[in-house]
Order: structure tokens, then sequence, then C-alpha cells
């Protein structure tokens, strides 16, 4: 996700939106100049004219330039641009008859703009620019040769309705444009409250975690000695000592999880960091939760490009496809389908269970909160497998199948954990 923009990066979107309409604004002043004297018989001073258009479009490219060089753009810098507009407008005004031109209107866009974009003393002074400047070519201007009263009110009339609609739909382009921006910047930073929050619940999980393992050591000694007193029993039966070597091959697993815990917290790949084919690293995964799960049932197909990609598994991504296998297990029986399939860029998985399916606020709330559909439940799982995924730039996917069951579909992109990557 991409961070909210800074104040500096608005002022540069800002600026490239009034690069944009400041070349408009030079093609139109070029057409209206070229078109006075075929078209409304209007003798223009085209020298002096034609050179502050060409001043402005100077002006532009250099702004162009600048922004290609980056940097900051503070608010002084969109302020002196609009002054620069301002000031083009009110000269090329001067040479065209002053206040009687309907052009005249086309303040209004820079005090729009003024307006939205600038703090109140900026935008103020663009006002007072605008203002002074309409007010000084009242008295001070060139006038237009046109000696025909009657045929002047009319091209008047007429350049106010052109002048009317260039202005409504460049303050409604911009203000469009800016609305858009703001739309995405809420987006943003709706995006980064929610991801601040799930980092936080992540973090408290993480100390829970630390705790509870601490605390967990001495009751799992203890199973672990009362396990092996019973197996050293030989009044039990064969069933019962079947029973008594799976109880103590959970205990030591669970002994080898907490122990592990303090190794792997704080690391970005996995114990050992060689790099294994992915199809290898995923026959390990698959078989570390068989050995924690030995009672459920999975058809497994691993397939894709040949020689798989080699990666170094990352432990909270290993930790994620477990829990995810665990969920499904719990929810269709012990029966469950895994199918991954890869090439060089993206792992594509899915895990498919025989159960009732997901509910509509699992599928709504999944990786936002805590949410489960189990009475023994807590959603944890399913919430870290979330996190740890999309830090790793996938997503998961939950959807309920027509034939039955509810499928879970992972898309991770291997570049984090290719071997030799960052």
């Amino acid at each position: 996700m991409s961070p909210a923009a800074t104040p500096h990066e608005k002022g540069a979107d800002h600026l490239r939106r009034l690069l944009l309409m400041r070349w408009f604004a030079v093609a139109g002043q070029l057409a209206l100049i070229a078109a006075a004297q075929p078209l409304l018989d209007i003798e223009l001073p085209l020298v002096p004219m034609l050179a502050i258009v060409a001043l402005l479009a100077g002006f532009n490219l250099a702004t162009r330039q600048r922004l290609a060089r980056g940097g900051a753009v503070a608010d002084g810098e969109l302020f002196a641009q609009l002054c620069v507009d301002v000031t083009a407008l009110t000269l090329l005004l001067f040479f065209s008859g002053g206040a009687a031109n309907p052009l005249v209107s086309l303040y209004l866009p820079s005090i729009a703009i003024a307006a939205v974009v600038l703090p109140g003393r900026f935008a103020w002074g663009v006002v007072f620019l605008g203002v002074a400047a309409y007010s000084l070519l009242v008295f001070w201007n060139v006038p237009l040769p046109v000696s025909d009263a009657a045929r002047a009110t009319r091209l008047h009339l007429a350049g106010m309705w052109l002048i009317f609609v260039a202005s409504a739909a460049l303050i409604a382009w911009f203000v469009a444009r800016m609305a858009a921006a703001i739309r995405s910047r809420d987006l943003e930073l709706a995006a980064a409250r929610e991801e601040a929050l799930r980092n936080e619940r992540v973090i408290a999980l993480g100390s829970l975690a630390a705790g509870a393992a601490h605390e967990l050591g001495t009751p799992l000694a203890t199973m672990a000695i009362l396990a092996g007193e019973l197996g050293r029993n030989a009044d039990l039966g064969p069933e019962t000592q079947e029973d008594l070597a799976l109880l103590r091959e959970q205990v030591e697993h669970c002994k080898g999880i907490i122990t592990g815990l303090a190794a792997r917290a704080g690391q970005t790949r996995a114990e050992g960091g060689g790099a294994v084919a992915l199809d290898r690293w995923l026959e390990q995964v698959i078989a570390r939760w068989r050995q924690l799960r030995p009672h459920a049932e999975a058809k497994v197909s691993l397939h894709g490009t040949a020689p798989a990609p080699r990666v170094v598994g990352e432990a909270t991504l290993e930790q994620a496809l477990l829990n995810l296998f665990n969920n499904a297990a719990d929810a269709g029986n012990s029966e469950v389908d895994i199918e991954a399939e890869w090439d060089a860029e993206w792992l594509r998985l899915e895990v498919r269970d025989h159960g009732p399916g997901f509910d509509e606020n699992v599928l709504l709330q999944a990786g936002r909160a805590f949410v489960t559909t189990r009475s023994e439940g807590t959603g944890i799982g399913l919430f870290l497998a979330h996190a740890a995924v999309e830090r790793l730039g996938g997503r998961i996917a939950l959807a309920n199948r027509e034939d039955g069951g509810a499928v879970t579909r992972v898309e991770l992109p291997l570049e984090k954990i290719r071997a030799g990557e960052a």
C-alpha cells in the first residue's frame, strides 16, 4: 500500500495540474489571436501579444523541467505560479480592450484554484491581485478597434458566453480532479489506519504468546513426565500404549514450538536459512502439519514450472499455511484438499475442506477482526495468516464451493521469499 501523500507531494500534484491547464490556456490564446483578424475583423497588436504568449509558454517549459528534477513544491511556489498566470492574462487584456474584453472572466479560474489548493493568506493574495488587475484595466488599456457599436455588443455577448463555458469547464475539471485526489487519499488513510490497527493486534498477540509460552513450559514438562511414567506401566494394553506414545509425541511438538518461538522471533527467514526448491518447501510444510495432525486426511497436488523456483522459507508464512490447513481440517472432519501451482513469479495455493462453508460474517471480516464459526475457535489463526501473507505482498481470498465446503485461496509473489532476495 502506498503511504498517504505528504503536503509537498500534494503540491507537486497541484503544480502538474496547473502545468496542464496553462498549456490549454496558451493554445486557446494563440487560437484567439490568430482568429481575431480573419473571423472577427479586429486588428490586434500581434507583436506584444505573441511575445507575452511565448514568454508564458517558456515559463511553462521551465516549470516542466522543475517538476522533472523533483523536490518539494511549497504553497509559496504555487502562489507564485498563479500570480504569473494572472499577470500574463492582465497584459494580454491590456492590449485587447481591457475590462471590456470578455476574456476578463478568466481571472475566476485562477481565483477558484487558489481557494481550493492554497492556505487562506495566499488565496486572498490571488483574489487581491485579480481585483487590482481588473480595476486597473478599467482605466488603462488599448481599446479594441470596433467601429460598429451593435456589432461590438454582439461580439461581447458571444465572447462572454464562450468564456463562461471555458471557465466553467476549467473549474469543474480542476475541482473534479481535486475531489478524486481527496477520495484517493481518504482510501489510503483508511487502509493505513486499518493496517496500523492490525499491527497493534499482532504485537499484542506476540506479547501474549511470549507470556503463554513461558507459562506453558511447566505444565508441558509435567505432562511429559506423567506420560513417560504411564508408558512404563506394563499393565496397560497396546491401544493405550499407542495413545500414550502419540501423547508424548504431541507434547514434544508443543515443547519444540515453544522453544522455537524465541529463536524465530524477529527473523524474516525460517530457521536454517537454506534455499530449497519451492515444491520441496511445500512438502516440508505439509509434512510438519501431518505430524501435528496425524489423523487428518489430506489430498495433495503440487505442480508448476520445472525446475521449481528456489526459495528460503519465511517463518510466519509457514505458520500461516499451517493455520489454514488446521482450519480446513477442523471444518471438514479432518478431510483436506491442498493444491498448489506456481510459475517463476507467483505461488497460488488452494485449501479446500468438506465442511459447511464460511458464513457471511467470516467472508466480510476475515483478516480485519478475529472471526470464527466454531464455538471453540478464536479466529486468531486466520487473522495472523492474513497478516503474514499480506506483509509479503500476497492476498488470501475466502469463498464457498458450489458442491459444498469452503475454499481458501492464497496468491503470493515469490519476490520476497526467493533465494537471494532481500
